[in-house]
C-alpha cells in the first residue's frame, strides 16, 4: 500500500511540476512575442483602455499606452486613433478620458474615435471591425501593454481584421508578474473560442 501511494504522489509532483513549467514557458514566450514590437503604416491606431485614477486622470499604465500612440501619430504612421475601453470602478468612461488627454497633447479631436462599449479586449475587436467598415480602415496598430499585445492580435484576428501590427508601451510595474500570468489564461481562452 505504501509503495502504491508513493507512486501516486511521485505521478502527481511529475504533473504538477510539468504543468508549472508549461506556464512558466508560456509565460515566457506571451513575453516576448508583447515586447517585439511590430511597427508600421496603418490606417488607425487602436488604444486599448486601462484604469483612471478616482482623480478622473489615466493611470500611470493609460497614460504610457495614450503617450506611445501620440508619439507614433506624431511621426505620421496613421491618421485616426481609435481609444477604446469602458466605465470602470472609478466611474469614469475610459474611453472619453483618453480621448480628452490625447487632445491635451496635441492630437486633433476629429482624428479621435471614442469607443465606450469596449468593455474587454474581445469587445473592442469586434467593435473595431464594425467601425472599420465605416471608416474604410484595414490596417490596424494595437497599443497597449507588452504582455496583453499577443491577446489583443489573437482577437483581432479573431474578429476578422487585418494586417494587425502593435506596439507596447514603455511602462513597467511589479504587477506586471501577475498580469503576464493573467494574459496566459487569457491567450488560452480565447484560443478555445472564449470571446468576453
Amino acid at each position: 500500500m505504501s509503495f502504491r501511494l508513493g507512486r501516486y504522489r511521485r505521478a502527481v509532483v511529475i504533473v504538477v511540476a510539468t504543468a508549472m513549467l508549461a506556464f512558466i514557458l508560456a509565460s515566457l514566450l506571451l513575453v516576448a512575442a508583447g515586447m517585439r514590437d511590430d511597427i508600421r503604416e496603418a490606417d488607425v491606431a487602436v488604444v486599448l483602455g486601462n484604469t483612471v485614477n478616482p482623480d478622473g486622470a489615466p493611470s500611470h499604465r493609460l497614460a504610457a499606452r495614450l503617450d506611445t500612440a501620440v508619439v507614433l501619430y506624431q511621426r505620421g504612421l496613421f491618421k485616426s486613433i481609435l481609444v477604446s475601453g469602458g466605465v470602470g470602478r472609478e466611474g469614469f468612461d475610459e474611453a472619453v478620458v483618453m480621448g480628452d488627454y490625447l487632445v491635451k497633447r496635441g492630437v486633433p479631436r476629429p482624428s479621435i474615435v471614442v469607443d465606450s462599449l469596449g468593455v474587454t479586449t474581445a469587445a473592442t475587436a469586434r467593435n473595431t471591425a464594425a467601425l472599420a467598415k465605416t471608416h474604410g480602415w484595414s490596417r490596424f496598430l494595437v497599443v497597449s501593454q507588452y504582455f496583453h499585445i499577443p491577446r489583443c492580435r489573437l482577437a483581432f484576428s479573431q474578429a476578422g481584421l487585418g494586417p494587425v501590427y502593435a506596439a507596447h508601451a514603455p511602462y513597467f510595474e511589479l504587477r506586471d508578474i501577475y498580469s503576464t500570468a493573467r494574459e496566459v489564461v487569457g491567450y488560452a481562452a480565447y484560443l478555445g473560442g472564449a470571446r468576453n
